[in-house]
């Protein structure tokens, strides 16, 4: 029997899968997780997801065993310099999510005399991210060392095993909470999705368009806004051009007054109460901004 399911990768637990699972659901693909169950599959979509290890995503996506995968850039990029840049298994990035934004930094005591980069000179460096580090020190032309551990990074400085970190950086909270403060962005990573260089079945082709489809769509629905208001005729080109990151407006007349139009827009950039404040100081009335729950090009 032929499977013509799509099969996507995710984080198995934290906030990238949480992520994932409400991305899935603003695509209208149903999953319903079970405790312990790494093998899940939607009734409404042909897709079948897999929840796995983050670090293990991107090479289950470029060997075949998955056609999609949520990462962040951070161990996309962290296992594509550890291969070598392989060109023959590069993940294709089809779309940046814009959640789980994080960046990876290095981090050193408080006590630590800190000017510039220079004073990371013959520094030992504790990560888990060895191949970004290695990469940032050469980009930098730094003398320094890697010790490379595989977790609770940021308790090395206090064993005495390294003089600084290299970890993800979120808040700052757990760098706070162990005496430790932010000195240098090695790179800055958020969630994307990938898909396999593997050669899909002309069906299975249909329907990982029409996934990437949906995913491009809820994308540009997050965030987005649809305003809706009234102009004079004679402020219309100047309202127009308040509207942050509007295509073209659709303009109505209204019934019973010919001085003034209705302006409906939809705007890719959010608008804050000062937007507002403009519009109205340009002679908008009645201005209403709605949510975008859906989208398609």
């Amino acid at each position: 029997m032929i499977n013509n399911r799509i099969r996507i990768a995710i984080q198995k637990s934290g906030r990238l899968s949480e992520e994932s699972f409400r991305l899935l659901q603003s695509c209208g693909i149903y999953i319903k997780p079970r405790k312990e169950q790494l093998f899940c599959h939607s009734d409404n979509f042909p897709l079948d997801l897999l929840l796995v290890r983050d670090d293990d995503i991107p090479s289950m996506v470029s060997e075949g065993t998955c056609d999609f995968g949520i990462v962040g850039t951070n161990v996309l990029q962290e296992k594509l310099l550890q291969r070598g840049n392989d060109a023959k298994n590069n993940n294709e990035i089809i779309q940046y999510l814009g959640f789980a934004s994080c960046r990876l930094s290095i981090a050193v005591p408080k006590s630590f005399a800190y000017q510039d980069i220079t004073s990371l000179k013959k520094c030992r460096i504790a990560t888990s991210y060895p191949h970004l580090l290695l990469d940032f020190i050469q980009k930098n032309n730094l003398d320094m060392e890697i010790t490379t551990l595989t977790g609770s990074v940021e308790i090395a400085p206090r064993l005495g095993i390294a003089d600084g970190i290299c970890d993800l950086v979120s808040t700052g909270g757990t760098l706070e909470a162990n005496n430790l403060r932010e000195v240098e962005t090695v790179f800055k990573s958020q969630a994307v999705l990938i898909k396999s260089p593997k050669q899909l079945s002309e069906e299975k082709q249909k329907i990982a368009k029409l996934f990437q489809n949906r995913v491009e769509g809820s994308e540009l629905a997050n965030g987005s806004k649809y305003i809706m208001l009234h102009a004079p005729k004679s402020a219309l080109s100047l309202i127009v051009t308040l509207l942050p990151g509007a295509e073209r407006p659709t303009v109505l007349e209204l019934q019973g007054d010919t001085t003034k139009v209705a302006i409906h827009a939809l705007c890719r950039e959010s608008i804050f109460w000062e937007t507002m404040e403009k519009l109205k100081m340009a002679g908008a009335s009645s201005i209403l901004v709605l949510p975008v729950e859906k989208m398609m090009n």
